[in-house]
């Protein structure tokens, strides 16, 4: 199964979120999926890449070439697709993904992650995501979906599109019961609504 992570390009002065980090890769590598992933080597970018290599996995990356061009720190990797826009490199990642994680990271982590939601809201990705919300990091936006919802700006929004897993080992539960071969979604060339927007069109 290809995994695609989203995560910072930082580790923070706290080491608990470059452990998570380690700790998934090892399960990414360890369990023989594949991690697709941003490309660099900085952060908890690199510490989830190095630890899923470090375990016999398989790593994609997707960089754009001003990254490389501006020398931002690579390693091997099995696989690196060069890309020339930040639009570019997450629509690559998307399209060799087949489940979604978010771990803690800055407004892009966000960007990428906020763009996977609005596609399982709209029947293009199959549900679910994953935020790691380690000792509650993801907690506001547990509260922003719910003041959404709460506005009527989310209807038909369901609890399992989006998840929340507190540790790793709830992340990786949660990941071992996607199934990519069942999942039900439809893309642009073959799209159909979803439930909530039922009703709406036509």
């Amino acid at each position: 199964m290809n995994i695609t992570v989203y995560c910072a390009s930082h580790v923070g002065p706290d080491d608990k979120y470059a452990r998570a980090a380690r700790d998934l890769g090892h399960w990414i590598g360890s369990n023989g999926h594949t991690l697709v992933y941003g490309g660099s080597a900085v952060g908890l970018m690199g510490e989830v890449s190095r630890a899923t290599l470090a375990a016999g996995g398989q790593v994609i990356g997707v960089e754009p070439q001003f990254f490389l061009n501006a020398g931002v720190a690579q390693h091997e990797l099995t696989e690196l697709h060069v890309v020339d826009t930040m639009a570019e490199r997450r629509t690559k990642m998307i399209e060799l993904g087949q489940v979604f994680v978010a771990l803690p990271g800055g407004v892009g982590t966000l960007e990428e992650i906020t763009e996977i939601m609005s596609r399982i809201r709209l029947n293009l990705t199959a549900a679910p995501c994953f935020f790691l919300s380690l000792d509650g990091f993801y907690q506001p936006m547990i509260d922003l979906l719910d003041s959404m919802e709460a506005a009527g700006f989310l209807p038909g929004y369901e609890r399992t599109e989006f998840l929340f897993p507190q540790t790793v080992e709830e992340l990786t539960r949660g990941l071992s019961e996607f199934d990519p071969q069942t999942a039900r979604y439809s893309c642009e060339a073959d799209w159909h609504e979803p439930d909530w927007m039922e009703g709406q069109i036509g």
